[in-house]
């Protein structure tokens, strides 16, 4: 009998078990091929949105350069918070570099967050899934030896058969977790120098806005 048919006749937990480890191996793979697409087109026009801005001749024209060539919405969010009405509520408190202190902050961060989707998953997948995978083998040697034990002969032939087939749920879970975990460090890099750029384009911005006041 092969694993995959020990699987399917196997019982609701070893079947609860594979199943949850074909559910994380199937989400984890699409959210890396995702964000890695979304990763590497983001850091391309974040760096092509910044210049675009600068070698624009004022700010209007500027923002409609960043649109172009902002296609995820990274940069237009830093630039559109700048234009919100503040007067009359307690955003307009302090001057206007707090003000654009903030409004930048919080654009900054909303942009952040939207980078970070998926993180959560893959650290979750990470983590979990050599676990998942080695109760998977300790029940399924602990039902082998059981059944071995009921028809009264053990030999070693008939305990290398299921016991190998219960050690590959521990293999699957390294299979699911080991992409999982290089993604996630992978693509945490990526989003940490894209924030970088946003910061630094953030920062510059504030200054020409507080230096036209």
């Amino acid at each position: 009998m092969s694993w995959l048919e020990s699987v399917v006749h196997g019982d609701a937990l070893t079947q609860t078990l594979a199943c949850l480890l074909l559910a994380l191996s199937v989400s984890c793979w699409v959210v890396i091929v995702w964000k890695w697409r979304l990763l590497r087109r983001v850091k391309t026009d974040v760096g092509r949105s910044v210049a675009a801005f600068w070698q624009a001749p004022d700010f209007e024209q500027a923002t409609q350069q960043v649109a172009h060539f902002d296609r995820d919405g990274c940069v237009s969010p830093l630039l559109a918070s700048t234009l919100l009405p503040l007067g009359g509520t307690l955003g307009a408190a302090g001057d206007r570099s707090s003000q654009l202190t903030r409004v930048l902050r919080d654009a900054l961060n909303g942009v952040v967050l939207r980078l970070q989707w998926g993180q959560l998953l893959l650290a979750t997948a990470g983590s979990v899934s050599p676990f998942i995978g080695l109760l998977g083998t300790v029940w399924g040697i602990f039902n082998a030896l059981t059944g071995m034990a009921e028809a009264g002969q053990i030999t070693i032939d008939k305990v290398a058969g299921p016991v190998g087939e219960a050690l590959i749920m521990t293999a699957a879970g390294l299979a699911v977790a080991i992409p999982a975990v290089l993604a996630y460090n992978v693509m945490g890099r990526y989003v940490g120098r894209i924030e970088v750029q946003l910061e630094g384009f953030a920062h510059d911005l504030r200054a020409l806005l507080t230096g036209q006041d």
